[in-house]
């Protein structure tokens, strides 16, 4: 009988199921949390091509397609039998692992393990994809760690599907849970999510109502207007068209009925239409107009795109400034009973708005602008896009470019260079923002973590600019360690003093002669202070060789000489002779030091004696004033 001869997939089909049963000992409630090693199955995890028969898989290729398919049939036939809420499912788990720990011997395709992720996430609900996540974010370290260079577009490609699958607004949790796990997974420098092109997100598009005309109201201004007027002619009884009108062309100058400059309310408070946020038609196509510049800033080239953000960032900021103030003011019975809530209620209470006020899309309905616009969230995010947006266009000022001169990625470099008016508007409207979003409650808290997030981004985009320069340094050689870690060793060694050290002096002398060189040393001559005129002769000798000396060297030899010795006899004479020295200009002429010291006293009398003879009459006439002053003084 001719031996029944396997195909290389049956084959492996078997070689897979003998893991798993070998898995379901080790590992028997099929839980998450534990992955299997490879030591829970010997050797087998490295021979697997072998174990199947070298004749079946002819090439390395092979034996990788037939392990894929082998394992793919597996995977479909417990997806189709066990619900990924039993406890069953585990197998499912188990031939995760095993394939993890197949690929990692090069026995398979590496990105295998991820292949079959990809299927299992399509098979499931939403419910059951966030099991199959808590397997992958438990096994991202083991799964990731090895060749990510072939797993890294499949890993993207699957969690950009289940992206596409979650809503933003009811699956948020999740899907940061999905991109966390992308962040983690790919290195730091890694360009998936450079956007090195620098293409922006034109496909989100915000669409609102378009501005509508109010002829009722439009109607009862102007009758107001007429009757104070005192003008009841129909023909100046305006129309909504000529009221829609009036709201499109603020600035008119003429006062008539077809085009008034002001409407006049019912309480006689005249209201002016050249404030875009008191018109609250006009406001609201304005305020999400802001959302095109948000999405594509390039817009803002154009100087009249550049206009139009200029007049809505303002309004909008002045709007949202009346709206807080509006709040602080509002009524006293609301107040009042806030105050019966108790604070840590009401603490709780907007804690707990905050934290939820992440809004995917907005809701552009005018009948919920009020709402919206009274919302301190919604007010603060569509500040930090303003925020966004005017940092760009301060990159684009002559000092900032500078910094940017130069870089390779030119996809990113814009040639528009913004004007100093438009500058000094842009830094005003950053410094209005940032005062705006430091209000509230924990405004500052806010405020300094964007501006943190903010700061940290530029960073990035001067890394994206230089076309994204790898920042992750090659592993250290084992050569390189070894001779690092000799050398801190043999720095911090104890290090033996040698017998004579470089630069030291011989002291064998002081113990030549038994001893004679202590001796020497102690002589009064070493450590007696010499007398002024002992340099007198050294010095002049000094001075004679300088001028008799024929080259550079000796010369400075000679001075160096002759200025220790000048030093020498200034330190020695300003004990005695310090008021000598108001005579000598820099140590050039030291005579007066050298010259004999004469008593003053006797000095002066042998002056007297000399100038004034004994039988001087003057002489004789001064001696006696002087002692009858002498006299005088004395007297009581």
């Amino acid at each position: 009988m001719a031996p029944v001869v396997l195909s290389s997939v049956d084959t492996f089909t078997q070689i897979l199921k003998d893991l798993l049963r070998k898995a379901r000992q080790v590992r028997s409630k099929g839980e998450i949390v534990q992955p299997l090693e490879k030591q829970h199955f010997g050797d087998r995890i490295d021979h697997v091509g072998e174990a199947a028969g070298t004749g079946l898989v002819p090439t390395l290729q092979a034996q990788y397609a037939a392990i894929e398919t082998a394992s793919r049939n597996i995977l479909y036939d417990l997806i189709a039998t066990t619900s990924i809420a039993a406890s069953a499912f585990g197998q499912v788990w188990n031939l995760l692992d095993i394939i993890t720990l197949i690929s990692d011997a090069d026995q398979c395709e590496a990105g295998l393990a991820f292949w079959l992720v990809e299927e299992l996430l399509d098979t499931q609900t939403i419910d059951g994809c966030r099991i199959v996540f808590d397997y992958l974010e438990s096994r991202r370290e083991r799964m990731c760690a090895n060749r990510l260079s072939k797993k890294d577009l499949i890993i993207l490609r699957a969690c950009n599907e289940l992206l596409r699958r979650l809503s933003r607004a009811e699956d948020t949790v999740f899907c940061g849970r999905v991109f966390i796990y992308m962040f983690q997974s790919f290195p730091l420098g890694d360009k998936s999510s450079v956007n090195l092109r620098g293409e922006y997100h034109t496909e989100n598009v915000t669409t609102f109502d378009e501005p509508i005309a109010m002829p009722e109201q439009a109607e009862s201004g102007l009758m107001d207007v007429d009757s104070k007027m005192g003008n009841t002619d129909p023909e100046h009884i305006g129309s909504g068209q000529s009221a829609n009108t009036t709201l499109e062309n603020s600035n008119a100058t003429s006062i008539e009925a077809t085009q008034p400059e002001m409407l006049i309310k019912a309480d006689d408070q005249p209201r002016k239409t050249e404030n875009t946020e008191d018109d609250p038609n006009r406001f609201y196509a304005e305020f999400w107009s802001l959302q095109r510049n948000f999405a594509m800033p390039t817009r803002l080239f154009e100087d009249e795109n550049f206009q139009e953000l200029k007049r809505s960032m303002s309004s909008t900021i002045r709007k949202f400034q009346t709206v807080n103030q509006g709040l602080q003011g509002r009524n006293p019975s609301v107040a009042v009973d806030d105050t019966k809530r108790g604070a840590k209620r009401k603490r709780e209470d907007h804690e707990q708005d905050l934290s939820d006020s992440f809004n995917p899309k907005y809701l552009t309905s005018r009948d919920l602008f009020d709402l919206e616009i009274s919302d301190l969230a919604f007010r603060r995010h569509i500040l930090v896009q303003a925020l966004i947006l005017v940092d760009f266009l301060l990159s684009l000022t002559p000092k900032a470019k500078k910094k940017l001169a130069g870089k390779a990625n030119k996809s990113v470099l814009y040639a528009y260079v913004l004007s100093d008016e438009d500058t000094q508007w842009a830094t005003q409207m950053r410094s209005d923002i940032a005062t705006y979003l430091q209000q509230g409650p924990e405004g500052k808290f806010y405020y300094r973590m964007v501006d943190t997030v903010l700061s940290r981004d530029k960073n990035w985009t001067h890394w994206k600019a230089e076309s994204c320069p790898k920042i992750q340094l090659p592993p250290v050689s084992a050569e390189d360690f070894i001779d690092a870690r000799k050398g801190a060793q043999k720095a911090c060694a104890a290090k033996r003093i040698k017998a004579n050290p470089p630069g030291s002096l011989n002291l064998n002398f002081l113990s030549e002669g038994n001893g004679d060189g202590m001796k020497k040393l102690s002589d009064s001559e070493r450590y007696s202070v010499p007398l002024v005129d002992s340099f007198k002769e050294s010095i002049a000798e000094d001075s004679l060789d300088l001028e008799m000396a024929t080259n550079d060297e000796e010369k400075q030899l000679l001075r160096d000489a002759r200025a220790s010795k000048i030093w020498r006899t200034l330190r020695i004479a300003s004990k005695s002779k310090f008021k000598l020295f108001d005579k000598i200009e820099d140590g050039s002429d030291l005579g007066v030091l050298f010259e004999p010291e004469v008593d003053e006293s006797q000095a002066r009398m042998e002056g007297v004696d000399a100038g004034a003879p004994e039988d001087d009459p003057a002489s004789i006439g001064s001696e006696q004033v002087v002692s009858s002053d002498s006299l005088l003084e004395i007297r009581p």
